[in-house]
């Protein structure tokens, strides 16, 4: 069964029972006397960024790695293997989020949810309780920093070219997490409590906040 979101898009069961829990914890934050904030980007800017993000990393990456070992040359490139490879970290990619993310929850990974977005066949991970603001991005920065950053600099430090595709494949798929990371530390406010949560069917989140 599918269901219609507001904006008319069609939401799987899983959708549906997400926003259904997001919407009554929403409620009741809002009893409790917070104000809601969404902080949501949509699809397109966020693959329009991505893409963006893509010229630097390249720029940068590939530049700085002729500077250490003066040359490009791949070895023994393997497409089907790199596919592969690319496939099982963006999956990786979501773990370490849940994983993250779960060492603040009431209830660790009962309270994250994985699963795969059917339109584009994408796995997504959402954590369905608030957090605090460095809890939230810890867990949606570390897959940038393990799988993007931290590759790209072993790769440059070893010569090894196909690690370093891989490093700036995997720091443009963080591209709406850097967008999540920069509109929550961007997000001002006087408020004396201020909690995060993902949004349950949007890119991004919403800000609770009394």
């Amino acid at each position: 069964m599918k269901g219609k979101e507001k904006n008319g898009s069609m939401l799987t069961d899983a959708e549906k029972r997400r926003l259904e829990r997001f919407e009554k914890i929403s409620e009741d934050m809002i009893r409790q006397g917070y104000v809601r904030h969404d902080l949501t980007v949509g699809m397109g800017k966020a693959n329009m960024f991505a893409i963006l993000l893509l010229i630097p990393l390249v720029v940068v990456g590939f530049g700085l790695y002729y500077l250490v070992n003066r040359g490009l040359e791949f070895s023994d490139f393997n497409p089907l293997i790199f596919i592969a490879a690319i496939v099982a970290l963006t999956v990786v990619h979501e773990l370490i989020h849940g994983a993250c993310w779960s060492l603040f929850t009431p209830h660790r990974f009962k309270d994250i949810e994985f699963g795969i977005m059917k339109p584009s066949m994408t796995p997504y991970c959402a954590c369905l309780v608030p957090l605090k603001k460095q809890q939230h991005v810890f867990g949606t920065v570390m897959p940038l920093i393990l799988l993007g950053i931290l590759p790209m600099i072993v790769a440059i430090a070893i010569g090894n070219l196909d690690l370093l595709l891989i490093g700036i494949i995997m720091a443009d798929g963080a591209a709406g997490d850097i967008m999540i990371i920069s509109m929550i530390l961007g997000y001002r406010s006087a408020a004396k409590e201020i909690v995060y949560m993902d949004h349950p069917t949007e890119a991004g989140g919403v800000v609770f906040e009394r």
